[in-house]
């Protein structure tokens, strides 16, 4: 997008997605297949969890939380699960929720999974849907569309 055009219509340029970074662990390897298959088997288990509302806390009672993503460390000790609620933007306020409720999915995947230890679950909102809104909606404006026809 040119410089006048942002003038023009007066957009903003947003900060890139939390998660935009490349899926690599510390030292810059990707992924094995064994974090990887784990990774998926906790996305599972922690999906199965959510749909069906097995929760004391009342701040996750009645939510619709959609896990898009897991990811594991490379000792399996530690997984980070990014979540959402599919059309809303207030997963933020539920963090501390599931954050509280974070031994209770532990105690869950180790009852589901066969692993020498059952990983401590971290929980971060997934922005990337978000983010791909806003290009898209940042891709149709008038000013934008006509610098992408020339």
């Amino acid at each position: 997008m040119s410089e006048k055009a942002r003038q023009a219509g007066g957009l903003k340029q947003s900060p890139p997605p939390r998660r935009a970074k490349p899926k690599t662990d510390r030292g810059g390897r990707a992924p094995s297949q064994r974090q990887l298959r784990v990774a998926e088997e906790v996305r599972h288990v922690l999906a199965g969890l959510f749909s069906r509302h097995d929760f004391r806390d009342p701040d996750l009672s009645d939510v619709q939380i959609t896990v898009t993503e897991v990811r594991m460390s490379p000792d399996l000790k530690h997984a980070t699960a990014f979540v959402t609620r599919l059309g809303r933007t207030d997963i933020d306020a539920k963090l501390p929720a599931l954050t509280r409720a974070a031994p209770f999915f532990r105690a869950q995947i180790a009852h589901a999974m066969r692993l020498r230890v059952a990983p401590d679950i971290s929980f971060q909102p997934d922005t990337a849907l978000e983010y791909a809104m806003h290009i898209n909606e940042i891709m149709r404006a008038p000013e934008v569309a006509k610098d992408l026809k020339e």
